[in-house]
């Protein structure tokens, strides 16, 4: 199954680790250190320019992990996440 993040960006949900909505983890120091060490290493993916509303954690098969930054809300990530109506290619 796959899931659509915004712009081009699809991801299987085999590879899906979490869901966060960036407003609420971002309060807290442990989620910005984070988001800066994933960046500071390359494992950001910017699919918007628009305002950040979710940033969706991804195995990427070799031990390491890809953070994609998403202008979707987090609740309809997941819900697109559960239904495979939005999900089956």
């Amino acid at each position: 199954m796959y899931l659509h993040l915004g712009q081009s960006t699809v991801i299987t949900t085999k590879d899906l680790i979490g869901i966060f909505d960036m407003d609420v983890t971002t309060v807290m120091k442990s989620s910005r250190d984070y988001l800066s060490k994933a960046e500071k290493n390359g494992q950001v993916v910017n699919v918007s320019y628009e305002l950040p509303k979710s940033f969706v954690v991804c195995s990427d098969g070799n031990n390491s992990k890809k953070v994609y930054i998403s202008q979707i809300a987090p609740s309809t990530l997941l819900k697109r996440a559960k239904s495979k109506q939005f999900t089956e290619l």
